[in-house]
């Protein structure tokens, strides 16, 4: 797949009603040129996968198939094309979020379920919003969990603060630090991922400064459909809430998505409690070697394609 083939790409991402812009596809191809794959039928154009590498750890996304073409094994035939690209390139784990009608398919081809992610949506201003005061460039936030809402869900406790953190703007010199963080949640090391995105559109990234050090960070994308808010890492609960208080109330009323794990029960809590619905489900998959992520610490994941 190359630049010339998004627009076709964006029809097959239309006809799944699935929430990508042409930035997505361009920032796939960005970030893998040679993982992008486009399946032809008789000389035309059927279906796209995409493959990210992070290291040894790499997301497969993207898999499509034109309505016209779909029952004859294209999309099994893309993903053994992804994966033996995969294999030749010696990635140790593969990763997906799978729909629970693709969940066998996969199975089958040696993926493995790990957990499930709740996509939540809004298309309406929610319940409640305390988001504090602006101050000095931040937004200080007054509200927190108690410690009996701060419990650990998903390998391993959340930490609870001694003050309330401030959500500030993300300088650059400050992507290596939250590329750690953002690699002890994830069990990836997406610093290429999130200098893209912070080079993209710096105003959509923010951190959660809490006792002196950097408790969290958040970004979204603007999509077809919605706002996709997300990555959304936090240590701990007042940090997580504050960045998601702060993305929301920045949407203004817009159609929004979040994907959050259901093993974050934190996470959980909050959006049920601004009145946020499920849209969908997703399993989060393997194949390889598991990936030691820390799920509680997920508040929001990037989307179906890059976890």
């Amino acid at each position: 797949m190359n630049a010339d083939d998004v627009p076709w790409g964006m029809r097959l991402k239309d006809q799944a009603g699935w929430n990508q812009t042409p930035a997505d596809w361009y920032r796939l191809l960005a970030l893998q040129p040679k993982g992008c794959f486009v399946a032809n039928w008789e000389g035309r154009m059927a279906g796209t996968a995409c493959v990210t590498n992070f290291g040894p750890v790499a997301w497969i996304s993207m898999l499509l198939v034109d309505t016209s073409y779909r029952g004859r094994g294209i999309g099994t035939r893309l993903m053994e094309h992804a994966l033996a690209w995969l294999d030749r390139e010696k990635i140790r784990t593969v990763r997906l979020d799978a729909t629970p009608l693709g969940r066998p398919v996969y199975a089958r081809l040696g993926f493995a379920a790990e957990y499930e992610v709740a996509r939540w949506e809004s298309t309406a201003e929610p319940k409640r919003l305390d988001a504090g005061s602006r101050e000095e460039g931040g937004v200080s936030v007054s509200r927190s969990l108690g410690p009996a809402e701060n419990g650990s869900s998903g390998r391993g406790p959340i930490s609870i603060l001694a003050q309330p953190p401030r959500i500030l703007p993300v300088a650059r010199e400050q992507l290596d630090e939250i590329a750690a963080l953002d690699r002890q949640a994830t069990g990836t090391s997406r610093l290429r991922l999130l200098d893209r995105l912070h080079c993209e559109r710096p105003d959509a990234m923010r951190i959660a400064m809490a006792d002196g050090r950097i408790a969290g960070y958040s970004h979204f994308r603007l999509g077809s459909r919605a706002r996709q808010i997300g990555p959304v890492i936090a240590l701990d609960a007042s940090s997580g809430e504050a960045l998601l208080d702060a993305a929301l109330h920045d949407a203004a009323g817009q159609p929004i998505y979040l994907d959050i794990p259901l093993v974050n029960l934190p996470a959980t809590r909050w959006a049920e409690s601004l009145g946020l619905g499920i849209q969908r489900q997703f399993i989060r998959m393997f194949r390889g070697e598991p990936v030691l992520d820390r799920p509680n610490r997920i508040w929001a994941g990037y989307g179906p394609e890059k976890g």
